[in-house]
């Protein structure tokens, strides 16, 4: 699959060297606290797995499963809850854990439902963060990288659910997502 990637962008020792780095400031940062990392399935499981196993203080996981849609393509980042949390994160520290933040409109659709429960705190940590293609503004405290705008796959991204296996992140090819 590697030959469907017109560059790879980092490596799994990259991945793996910067979440460790990550891990290390999180865990800091909530030292003498416990943690409920919630994600989005599917995208950011191999980077929530990665990030849960590094950090050095307790947590706990839960997951929301989302469909966004725009009909007639006028109404971006409508997203409907699939699956909700299996747990209350009322007054709890909250860290919703993301794949890649792109144009930020289900993200912040995310934390004005997340908010709305009540934790004690909410912030975004994010494996990839595209900024150039922000159209609100998403307070992201804790990103692996930025990345350029380019479509990428791997370490959990896909095209079609295939890609997500790769063990690093790297730029599809056109012709492949363009379907010529």
């Amino acid at each position: 699959m590697h030959e469907d990637l017109e560059k790879i962008l980092f490596t799994r020792e990259q991945i793996m060297q910067r979440i460790g780095e990550l891990a290390g400031e999180i865990s800091r940062d909530y030292e003498g606290r416990e943690l409920i990392l919630v994600t989005v399935l599917k995208g950011a499981v191999f980077f929530l797995t990665h990030l849960a196993q590094s950090l050095s203080i307790p947590v706990r996981l839960d997951f929301l499963s989302i469909a966004s849609f725009s009909p007639g393509r006028t109404l971006p980042g409508v997203v409907r809850i699939n699956k909700d949390l299996d747990h209350d994160i009322q007054h709890r520290d909250v860290m919703l854990v993301e794949d890649i933040v792109d144009t930020g409109l289900t993200l912040r659709y995310l934390l004005n439902v997340l908010s709305g429960r009540q934790p004690s705190s909410l912030v975004v940590c994010t494996f990839l963060d595209k900024a150039p293609r922000r159209l609100v503004d998403i307070p992201v405290k804790y990103r692996c990288f930025e990345i350029p705008d380019r479509f990428v796959v791997g370490f959990g991204l896909d095209y079609n659910q295939r890609y997500r296996t790769l063990p690093c992140v790297g730029i599809l090819k056109s012709q492949i997502y363009q379907g010529k």
